[in-house]
């Protein structure tokens, strides 16, 4: 089949990032102004790629963030697999310090490889990595689709780069993610590897 080429972006900024605030798959944020400009520097800097479909996720956000392309005409799908974590309870709220200890307890068990505990109300990584699994089989069952732009969320892209690189889901917090990031991967049809790890490059050219 060839080489599949993956970039994979996170979505640019919104006010909840940058407020602090847990957003997950049950709120529908939107980009904020930076966010956008995120956006439009991300296009002009990759418009020039022959993607063959562009993949995001269903909540607004990651739409905006590939709004260029989609402008262009590219075929696009959204799929509620790539969807962020959903964090439960604690969805629209900020993490305060007297929540931060439940917070911060359940990223450390992860860690410790209890990657079936959750947030209340929320989703586990194992449940997030089995809702992905369905996307990634159809993504690289596409034969005729050798270039692709995935726009997705933080901590959904780390469960998801574990799946595709062979990680444990424990090890998820190895893949660091920006606003507007991009990790670009190459598919060979029986494994994956990484060629741009955390690529921020785009972002720093001045508008």
């Amino acid at each position: 089949m060839g080489v599949k080429k993956i970039y994979l972006i996170r979505h640019g900024q919104t006010d909840f990032n940058v407020r602090g605030i847990v957003q997950g798959s049950g709120v529908d944020s939107s980009l904020n102004e930076a966010g956008h400009r995120q956006a439009a520097r991300f296009f002009a800097a990759y418009r020039h790629v022959a993607f063959d479909r562009v993949y995001t996720s269903v909540l607004q956000r990651t739409h905006q963030s590939v709004r260029g392309f989609l402008e262009l005409g590219l075929p696009h799908e959204q799929h509620a697999g790539l969807n962020e974590i959903s964090w439960g309870t604690r969805e629209g709220t900020r993490i305060t310090p007297e929540e931060d200890e439940e917070y911060f307890s359940v990223l450390q068990q992860w860690r410790a490889g209890q990657t079936h505990l959750s947030l209340q109300g929320g989703e586990s990584p194992d449940q997030v990595a089995a809702r992905q699994r369905p996307v990634i089989d159809l993504i690289t069952s596409r034969s005729h689709e050798k270039t692709v732009l995935v726009c997705m969320h933080g901590r959904a892209m780390r469960v998801l780069l574990c799946q595709l690189l062979g990680y444990p889901l424990s090890q998820m917090d190895s893949f660091e993610h920006h606003n507007l990031c991009l990790y670009q991967l190459d598919y060979t049809g029986s494994m994956f590897t990484v060629r741009n790890f955390l690529d921020v490059r785009h972002l720093q050219e001045t508008v």
